[in-house]
């Protein structure tokens, strides 16, 4: 009867949101058979097996409600007569980031600190190492000058500040080596979360500036009718809304179930069902030999994570921070200059994807046994 059940909802993703969300939804079906497996090898109940299906629901509303609202925004924006450069860097930009935004907004509101930091952090590993590796893998990543020069090392000095201001109890010694890693030991607080915001926007408007400078040819699209755009946007939003919410608690229930800590749950399920849109658009592009943005997509991902994420959440409600969340921070830091270090030649080659993807298996492994 769930297998039936499962069937007719992919039959209505597929039908209603399209083959892109299909695929993805279809990703994570695959990945639920061996979970349900272990339910019922574990005896666990039914209703368990409906916190999976319902996580699934709130991945596939966060998607295609994030699809809704860049196509009903960018169509307004539009009408407005707004370039369309500035509809890319912020509409689209925002619209990509809305899962984990959703994610750890709702988290952060509800109490859920862990699943609000690590879905971040989770995500940007994922990013880094898995959507950047299997990339190289499938065809070695081009490398633009100007994402080594400029982005990436914003968004190594960004995670060292995240992680200095979080772990300045740890480094001070007020907390030993020893320290369990579910202890509270560090605060994202409102002033950081606003500093954050406050570097975001300046890093915004400098990209709107020089896109602005530079311009580009692009086909001029044709709005839809505003109350189609509005409908859109609403809709959007409340996919958006509702996905959060579903996926944040369902996680926090199969966490509870296996004896999982949210910390746990959301650096790997919550930020591999969030950052699933990234690795199938990024692997699509591999696949036709279009994958010289990549690199570019990544690193951008990861500074709205960090900056635009990350702070609003923290305005929002301030997030308590563990010592395996501290920890965390500090591995990406790790992984994200090794990363630099491969993109300082003309491309990122298939050996160094491979390292990669190891990496972040082997980064996966340390936090389940830690």
């Amino acid at each position: 009867m769930l297998l039936f059940g499962m069937t007719v909802f992919l039959f209505v993703i597929d039908t209603f949101f399209g083959k892109h969300c299909y695929q993805i939804i279809w990703t994570n079906f695959c990945f639920s058979g061996i979970i349900m497996k272990e339910f019922e090898r574990q005896g666990c109940s039914l209703y368990l097996v409906l916190n999976f299906v319902l996580l699934l629901v709130g991945f596939a509303a966060l998607i295609k409600g994030a699809d809704f609202f860049v196509d009903g925004s960018s169509s307004l924006a539009r009408t407005f007569r707004v370039p369309g450069v500035i509809i890319g860097l912020t509409v689209v930009a925002l619209g990509t980031s809305a899962p984990e935004l959703a994610v750890s907004t709702s988290a952060a509101l509800s109490g859920s600190n862990e699943i609000a930091l690590s879905n971040v952090v989770g995500s940007n590993l994922f990013n880094t190492l898995m959507v950047l590796g299997i990339c190289a893998l499938i065809r070695p990543v081009p490398v633009e000058k100007g994402i080594i020069k400029r982005d990436f090392p914003l968004s190594i000095a960004a995670s060292i500040a995240v992680f200095a201001a979080v772990g300045i109890n740890v480094f001070s010694g007020y907390y030993p080596l020893d320290t369990k890693m579910s202890e509270n030991v560090g605060l994202v607080s409102r002033p950081l979360s606003i500093g954050l915001l406050v570097i975001f926007i300046g890093y915004l408007t400098f990209l709107i500036i020089h896109a602005r400078k530079n311009p580009t040819d692009e086909p001029e699209k044709k709005p839809l009718p505003v109350w189609q755009s509005l409908l859109l946007i609403a809709v959007g939003l409340a996919c958006i809304i509702i996905g959060g919410n579903l996926v944040v608690e369902n996680a926090k229930s199969i966490a509870a179930a296996f004896g999982m800590s949210e910390t746990l749950i959301g650096l790997t399920v919550v930020a591999f069902g969030t950052s699933l849109p990234e690795l199938v658009t990024s692997i699509v592009a591999s696949r036709k030999g279009e994958n010289g943005l990549a690199l570019g997509n990544v690193v951008g991902s990861n500074l709205f994570n960090l900056l635009f994420i990350l702070g609003v959440s923290g305005t929002i409600h301030p997030i308590a921070v563990n010592y395996a969340s501290v920890l965390d921070l500090g591995i990406l830091i790790i992984i994200s200059a090794i990363t630099l270090a491969f993109s300082r030649t003309k491309n990122i080659n298939r050996v160094e994807g491979g390292i990669m993807v190891a990496m972040y298996l082997g980064t996966m492994a340390f936090a389940i046994v830690r």
